[in-house]
This record gives C-alpha cells, sequence and structure tokens, in this order.
C-alpha cells in the first residue's frame, strides 16, 4: 500500500486506492479501508477532510524524516543508558571499597547475624508477654467501656421504639419483643 504512495507521489480519495490497489498490489478491495486506517492510525499515511471527501497522501521524505527523528530518539536513549550504566558501575566499585573479604569482616558479619536471630527472638518473647503490658492493658479497658456505652445506647434505642409502638399502636410489651425477636431479658449492661 506505501508503494503506491511513494511510486506516483499523488493525493487519493479512498474509492481510487479501492481501484488501484487490487490491480497494481494485489491487495483485496474489501481490506483496503482497514489498511488504509491501521496506516493513517500508525502516522505513515496522512489525511484531511477537505469538503465532505477524505484525501489520503504519503511521501517518501516524511517516511525518510520519521525514521531520522526515530534513529535519533533511539541514538540518545543509548547514551543516557551508557552513562547510567557507566555511574551505576562507578558506584558498585565505590561500594566494593571496605567490603573485602578478610577474617575481621566474615567475623563481624557472623555476629551481626547472630545479634539479628537474639533481636527476633526477643520480640517473640516481648509478644508472649504483651497481654500483661500495661498500655494494652489500659487500651483494652477504653476500648470496652466504648463499647458498653454503644451496646447501651442501642438499647436505650430500643426501649425507646418500643414504648413509642405502645403508645402509637397499643401493642403489648410481649408481642412487640416477639415480633422483633427481642429477648425478654434485654436490659443495660453495668
Amino acid at each position: 500500500m506505501m508503494e503506491i504512495f511513494f511510486e506516483t507521489k499523488d493525493v487519493f480519495q479512498l474509492k481510487d486506492l479501492e481501484k488501484i490497489a487490487p490491480k497494481e498490489k494485489g491487495i483485496t478491495s474489501m481490506s483496503v479501508k482497514e489498511i488504509l486506517q491501521s496506516l493513517v492510525d500508525d502516522g505513515m499515511v496522512d489525511t484531511d477532510r477537505i469538503g465532505t471527501s477524505n484525501y489520503f497522501w504519503a511521501f517518501p521524505s516524511k517516511a525518510l524524516h520519521a525514521r531520522k527523528r526515530k534513529l535519533e530518539e533511539l541514538e540518545s536513549q543509548l547514551a543516557e543508558s551508557s552513562q547510567k550504566k557507566e555511574g551505576l558501575e562507578k558506584s558498585i566499585e565505590k561500594s566494593k571499597i571496605g567490603r573485602e573479604d578478610t577474617a575481621d569482616r566474615a567475623a563481624l558479619l557472623k555476629e551481626l547475624a547472630a545479634l539479628r536471630q537474639k533481636k527476633e527472638q526477643l520480640k517473640t518473647e516481648i509478644d508472649k508477654y504483651r497481654e500483661c503490658d500495661p498500655d494494652v492493658v489500659e487500651e483494652m479497658r477504653q476500648t470496652n467501656q466504648v463499647a458498653k456505652e454503644a451496646a447501651n445506647r442501642w438499647t436505650d434505642n430500643i426501649f425507646s421504639i418500643k414504648s413509642w409502638a405502645k403508645r402509637k399502636f397499643g401493642f403489648e410489651e410481649s408481642k412487640i419483643d416477639k415480633g422483633f425477636g427481642i429477648p425478654e431479658d434485654l436490659d443495660y449492661i453495668d
């Protein structure tokens, strides 16, 4: 399809391309529109609407410029990547200074591993006794107090609705309890 544009260096309408493509390049006329649309989407063919017609064109110089831009872009990415690689290699070399494998370093690494293991053991031991921690106990007391207040508030709301229903509709309290599944021993929490 691109060869049609490059060889003729002309501007075409879709119906012209549907006639020319099957004859010259063996492209089926049914697929010309799809191929052309994909070329337009990829930026390889330009299109413009003039009046009621759509015109399509592509010139070899545009393709050359696009390739040059792409090449320049890739070269700049390569240069950036090379600089980044050099910087990383330098930082690796800097990091290796002072980290040579010596007997002292091996002993220190072994001691560090032992201390980390001991730290984990102490953490698990602290977690065992967490329930006895005064801060945790106080937090649990406060949480329990909030939950108790919320339960009493809802109990009060239930009693208010029951008394309203008794006044409004004249129901007996036992029927209200039974109808709404309210237990008979419902009361405030002390």
